[in-house]
């Protein structure tokens, strides 16, 4: 019987956001100059810090590798999010809904390393200034880029293959905005324990060590900008780790309380919110905190669309 069950379902039925009614044109209009603006705005900041030689420092390279991610990051959810507005027809097959969780969490994952990859840079920079050219150097900044993506790579495939072989019943409404571990836990036909144990240990390792990490290295960058003489100087220091931690703070708040629990789900509406903020929200905020707080960027961007205009030519003259 669970045999018939397993392979009887072929897809499920993705809710997304049900009962918007009325609002479902202006939601899909939002989402949709959401997820442009995030593509737009971390495609630009990755081609610029890549094209302009300013810009090659391991500070740059990593917000460069954070905007390249989060493209693909949001091309996991967002363009089925958009399709499920627009059609009455919210299916999704099987291996597709798998295939979306495990790259949703995958580069979730990648995205927890690279942030703390970032938090160790910043404490480099502003903690050891005189050892940081020797250490961080771009070796060692490809290699952590690498290891960010690796590991993320990694982590999901236990909870992945767990899933692929659950049972499951007749009832295949996922009440979620895209496919993901605990709404599909709750359509499995037997006792999911071991699946929820396993996520929260992997989720909790990921999560909560990457965040310990990050707020500890904020910490001692508290502390070595505390000890600095002028206001100027302090000013200075915080500015160029403000934006940084205004985006581990908001990502890390959302998927701390969204994952790292052994309950399946406290609310729908509440697990649909959260989701919005770390799957659209952050990946919307990160071209703006980059780019609008940050004068050397602004520079830079203003060069590369004006080379061509003579924007970037003075030397020249």
């Amino acid at each position: 019987m669970e045999r018939h069950n397993r392979s009887s379902l072929v897809e499920f039925v993705l809710l997304g956001f049900p009962d918007v009614g009325r609002i479902r044109g202006w939601l899909f209009t939002l989402l949709l100059l959401a997820y442009l603006f995030t593509i737009g705005g971390n495609l630009l900041i990755f081609l610029v810090i890549r094209l302009d030689t300013t810009l090659h420092k391991p500070m740059y390279h990593f917000v460069s590798v954070l905007s390249f991610l989060e493209l693909w990051y949001t091309a996991t959810t967002i363009p089925k999010m958009l399709a499920n507005l627009l059609s009455e027809k919210k299916t999704i097959s099987f291996a597709g809904c798998l295939l979306q969780t495990y790259f949703f969490h995958s580069l979730g994952a990648s995205e927890c390393y690279l942030l703390t990859a970032m938090a160790y840079d910043r404490y480099l920079a502003i903690c050891r200034p005189l050892h940081y050219p020797a250490i961080m150097t771009p070796a060692l900044c490809a290699k952590m880029a690498t290891g960010c993506w690796t590991c993320g790579f990694l982590c999901p495939i236990s909870e992945v293959v767990l899933v692929s072989r659950l049972p499951f019943c007749d009832y295949n409404e996922i009440q979620h905005i895209f496919c993901d571990f605990p709404p599909l836990l709750s359509l499995a036909c037997q006792d999911t324990s071991t699946n929820v144990l396993v996520d929260f240990a992997v989720n909790a390792f990921i999560i909560l060590l990457t965040f310990l990490f990050i707020m500890v290295s904020y910490g001692r960058i508290i502390g070595a900008v505390l000890k600095i003489k002028t206001a100027a100087g302090r000013k200075k220091a915080f500015s160029t780790c403000a934006s940084h931690l205004l985006v581990v703070l908001i990502f890390f708040g959302s998927i701390i309380f969204m994952y790292v629990r052994l309950k399946k789900s406290y609310s729908l509406t509440l697990d649909r919110t959260l989701a919005v903020v770390y799957s659209v929200l952050t990946p919307l905020a990160n071209p703006i905190i980059y780019s609008l707080r940050n004068k050397e960027l602004i520079k830079a961007i203003r060069r590369t669309i004006f080379r061509q205009g003579g924007g970037a030519s003075p030397a020249h003259h």
